[in-house]
């Protein structure tokens, strides 16, 4: 079976470049447009974290030939996804002593390569799920494939204010962080007052978590209710180190000796009033916004625009199309899980393409 369907993914690699070229008299058109070049392969797969890579590293040890595009800044942030936008990452099995989210997504890669996956540092901006072979373009290159894996992630929302970027003057990555559960436990907020901006379930759940950490956790919103479920609401409230600053906005991060956050400036919304807060943690709770729109609606999502799956896989509503990572969860969200469903997605691939080559071997 195995030599059945290498043969037939190697026939389908190639199928394009047997095609003879029509000729033609008559001279290129100077100012027409030059094709692009094109590729085929048996899997494509569009991000570039650890559940695109997880899935590129299960493809290309299967001899699928994948093809990964990892994006140009797609999205605002770098190949690798949001792990390159933390510091020190010690949730993730492996590394006792912590690892540089960069560090950790360039290893990614450089097992991705060493198994053959071929990697692309562009970004996907045209994709055709309407048709077989799939086509994804860049401005680059367009590749046809018979399986595509979309890993592009969720970005988190992030507040724009004075010191809350990155860079000289700004504390990202320095006391400012849009994840809890990833950061919650470094030592730079043990036993320090810490606060979360945001009035959902999120905001509710990373506070109630902050406190085995923080020796106070202010959550700050900007109305005088939350739209947080009621039973999240009570969690918060019947903690006794959570304290909610109602009507209240943040207008500058400042930071200490260190260059770390130390504290921040506060506006009422009510009365306009400023005053200061000293914390050595912000957490941004507001939300998370998966990267699905470049695929024009041709995917089914819920309203905030997540790839649904078939529960217990990472099928889509077109067979031949996965979907894994944060892209797809509104929940975990975590470097791990995003490598399991990258692995789910691969295998997933896997057993299509074995499904697909048996039916193509049979018709010929």
């Amino acid at each position: 079976m195995r030599s059945r369907l290498s043969a037939f993914f190697r026939s389908l690699c190639c199928r394009q470049g047997r095609r003879a070229a029509p000729f033609s008299s008559s001279p290129p058109r100077m100012d027409a447009p030059l094709p692009l070049p094109q590729l085929q392969t048996p899997v494509c797969i569009i991000g570039s974290g650890p559940a695109a890579h997880t899935a590129a590293i299960y493809t290309s040890r299967a001899e699928l030939q994948p093809i990964l595009f990892e994006g140009w800044m797609a999205n605002g942030v770098a190949a690798g996804g949001q792990l390159t936008t933390t510091t020190d990452v010690e949730n993730f099995p492996g590394f006792p002593q912590g690892i540089m989210g960069g560090e950790l997504t360039e290893k990614f890669r450089e097992q991705s390569l060493r198994f053959g996956t071929r990697i692309f540092t562009e970004t996907v901006d045209k994709i055709d799920l309407s048709k077989r072979p799939f086509e994804i373009s860049s401005e680059e290159r367009k590749v046809l494939a018979e399986t595509v894996i979309i890993a592009t992630g969720a970005i988190a929302k992030r507040l724009d204010f004075k010191g809350s970027g990155e860079g000289s003057g700004g504390f990202w990555n320095r006391g400012i962080s849009a994840c809890a559960v990833c950061d919650g436990a470094a030592p730079l907020f043990r036993n320090k007052p810490l606060a979360v901006i945001g009035g959902g379930d999120s905001a509710m759940e990373e506070a109630s978590f902050l406190t085995k950490y923080g020796s106070k956790v202010y959550i700050i919103h900007r109305r005088d209710e939350f739209r947080a479920s009621k039973i999240m609401q009570k969690r918060a409230f019947d903690n006794p180190k959570i304290e909610v600053l109602w009507n209240t906005t943040v207008v500058e991060a400042v930071g200490n000796e260190s260059g770390s956050l130390a504290g921040l400036k506060l506006k009422n919304t009510v009365t306009n009033a400023l005053t200061d807060l000293q914390v050595s943690g912000l957490f941004f709770a507001i939300g998370h916004e998966p990267a699905s729109k470049f695929l024009g609606g041709q995917l089914d999502t819920d309203k905030e625009g997540y790839i649904l799956t078939t529960p217990g896989t990472t099928k889509t509503n077109i067979p031949g199309v996965f979907a894994a990572g944060d892209v797809q969860d509104k929940k975990y969200r975590q470097a791990v899980t995003a490598a399991g469903t990258g692995c789910m997605a691969a295998l997933d691939a896997e057993h299509f393409l074995q499904e697909y080559g048996v039916q193509q071997g049979k018709s010929d």
